[in-house]
């Protein structure tokens, strides 16, 4: 098996690959914020023990590969990410000591695709696992 994670009761490779942009796509403001971000968007997923597996953040959007557990939405876990950074930089940035009502740094919504494994491994895989459990049922006929 290649690295998979692990739950108590499960093994799991669950990625997704995020997409989501600043409101109105603001390029000046967000274009001096981009080194900021990366570490905010890292601590944000431990936070929600998932993992930025890659990210890029563009002039005016973001994109990431992010590895969630699957106790935890995507929704949930990118609108986590997408609203504690805007607390952060209204704080930070914008010298606020709370974050108002009606200011939002991000666009309401988000891309989100998953992440799969290669289907023809998959059919492989399906096809030869009732040739192995017939296998195995022989080799327990002579115990």
């Amino acid at each position: 098996m290649d690295e998979f994670e692990s739950l108590s009761h499960s093994k799991w490779e669950c990625k997704y690959h995020v997409v989501f942009i600043p409101k109105c796509r603001r390029r000046v403001l967000y274009g001096q914020l981009r080194s900021h971000l990366g570490e905010v968007f890292h601590q944000l997923a431990r936070q929600k023990e998932s993992r930025i597996e890659e990210g890029h953040l563009m002039l005016d959007h973001v994109h990431m590969l992010i590895s969630i557990p699957p106790k935890y939405p995507v929704s949930q876990v990118v609108g986590y990410i997408k609203g504690k950074s805007a607390i952060h930089l209204a704080r930070v940035y914008a010298e606020r000591k709370r974050n108002f009502s009606g200011q939002h740094f991000w666009a309401r919504g988000y891309f989100v695709s998953t992440v799969g494994r290669d289907e023809a491994t998959i059919r492989a895989y399906i096809q030869h696992q009732e040739r192995e459990d017939h296998r195995l049922e022989q080799l327990q006929l002579w115990r």
